[in-house]
Parts: structure tokens; C-alpha cells; sequence
């Protein structure tokens, strides 16, 4: 029942912000959209403690903050080596081990690489991902593995790695 309720939380939040409508008919509408939507959640059994994972949420919106961090430090980055004249660009590829233990963690460290500019993840293995870095800087700040320590990922799940 708590995964119903702050889905329905959510879902609301979400609805009133991407709407910007705070008249009591729209938002009578919205929240009747949302009841109908966590109906048919409830109905379907799709909210679960692997679907709606409560209990990630402060290391989420932790992992959030770090990530549109690093996000704006690598876009400066990329920008002061186009402008700068000469090679600041030197393209590898590097093979970086996965600590994550789930799918979803794994999935999310790849695509938070690929969401950083100046790194792209090409090859997701089994215990290892693929990764094209702009620069030997970028490769070895991969290295260090600090992305990869704050992704949240859920150890209790039954998706673990084999």
C-alpha cells in the first residue's frame, strides 16, 4: 500500500509541475487522472518493491544531484577543448569493470556515462562496460570509479548478477 500511495504522490507532483495549472478544476482533473491511473496499477499488480523502490529515494535524489553535477563540469570541459587551440583530444577506448550487482544498476551506470558529455558507452558485458572517452583526463576520472560508488541499485533484489 506505501508503493501506491507515493507513486500517487509522484504521479501528482509530476502532473502539477509539467501542467503549471493550480485552478481547482485542472487540478481536480489531474488528481482524478492519477487515482484512475494507480487503479489500474493496483488492478494490473505492477506496483511492487521493484517497480516503485521507496526505499532508494534519498540515494536517488543524492545520486540526482551528483550526477547533474559532474554533467555540468564535463560540459565545460568538452567546451574548453574545442576552444582551445591545439590537441586537447586524444579518443580511447576503455574497458572499466562493473561493480553493480543488478541489471538496473548496471544499466544506469552506462547511461549515466553516456548522459556525461565527452564519454559515450559503447559495449555493456557481463562484468564489464565498453566506454569511448575524449580525452585520457576523462578516461582516468572513469577509472577512479567515483560514478560508478553512487549509483543507487537495490542489493536485495533478485536480479543479481550471475
Amino acid at each position: 500500500m506505501k508503493h501506491i500511495i507515493s507513486l500517487g504522490i509522484l504521479l501528482f507532483g509530476l502532473w502539477v509541475g509539467l501542467s503549471g495549472h493550480i485552478e481547482p478544476l485542472l487540478l481536480s482533473l489531474g488528481l482524478a487522472s492519477v487515482v484512475l491511473t494507480l487503479y489500474l496499477a493496483h488492478r494490473m499488480d505492477v506496483v511492487d518493491h521493484q517497480s516503485h523502490p521507496i526505499h532508494l529515494t534519498f540515494r536517488l535524489l543524492r545520486f540526482t544531484a551528483f550526477l547533474i553535477r559532474k554533467i555540468v563540469v564535463a560540459n565545460w570541459d568538452v567546451v574548453k577543448r574545442i576552444i582551445t587551440p591545439g590537441k586537447t583530444i586524444s579518443p580511447r577506448m576503455v574497458e572499466l569493470p562493473l561493480p553493480q550487482h543488478t541489471d538496473l544498476g548496471r544499466v544506469i551506470y552506462a547511461n549515466s556515462i553516456t548522459l556525461t558529455p565527452g564519454t559515450v558507452s559503447v559495449r555493456l558485458a557481463h562484468d564489464t562496460i565498453m566506454v569511448h572517452a575524449l580525452a585520457k583526463q576523462t578516461a582516468e576520472v572513469l577509472r577512479s570509479g567515483q560514478l560508478a560508488s553512487v549509483i543507487p541499485e537495490d542489493r536485495a533484489s533478485g536480479n543479481k548478477k550471475e
